[in-house]
């Protein structure tokens, strides 16, 4: 008989494939997806040697001209050039006052982040068109993306952050004069 035909999932090999899937923060969904579409198939190629698995790269034009919300301007949009996302490559940057547990106003925030690396709104869009790339680790934070500010329909100055409304991400804004916390960082590019 061949290995195929001989094959059966004593309880301890499941045990070790539940626990890798949860390892790996699985879900029910991906499993199903997994057994059913092919893809185990195109997985045992890998393990045998006659196929391998590559990142899809995600490249941004952080140069482009970002999106406008309905009655806003852009007042200042720093260019990145050309953004290869890697979540690895992303610090969250906190000001001093922040990392006390105190407050930083916007406009002193803005000024503090003026000579670093800080991503615009482009990666932010990017990253909401594409949440499976958003780290776990996000959630809880608004993501602010300081390279990008605009002006509101009410002519005061604003920077759009991405934050985990408890069912999906999505985009939300604060005023420069607004006060921010610890669960408030800057992205960086590093």
């Amino acid at each position: 008989m061949s290995e195929n035909k001989d094959l059966m999932l004593d309880v301890s090999q499941a045990e070790e494939l539940k626990l890798a899937f949860r390892r790996h923060g699985y879900t029910n969904k991906d499993i199903k997806t997994l057994s059913e579409k092919g893809i185990l198939g195109e997985v045992l190629k890998v393990i045998k040697g006659q196929a391998e698995i590559r990142m899809i790269e995600h490249l941004i034009d952080c140069d482009a001209a970002p999106f406008i919300p309905d009655g806003w301007s852009v007042e200042n949009h720093k260019p990145g050039g050309l953004f290869k996302f890697d979540p690895a490559k992303i610090s969250l940057y906190l000001s001093k006052k922040q990392k006390k547990g105190d407050y930083s106003v916007g406009t002193e925030l803005r000024k503090e982040l003026g000579k670093m690396s800080v991503l615009n709104a482009n990666v932010l869009d990017c990253l909401l068109a594409n949440p499976v790339l958003i780290p776990e680790e996000w959630k809880g934070k608004a993501i602010f993306f300081w390279g990008t500010i605009y002006r509101s329909s009410g002519g005061s100055l604003c920077v759009r952050c991405l934050n985990w409304s408890g069912s999906n991400w999505n985009w939300n804004y604060s005023f420069l004069g607004d006060s921010f916390n610890s669960d408030s960082p800057a992205a960086l590019a590093s």
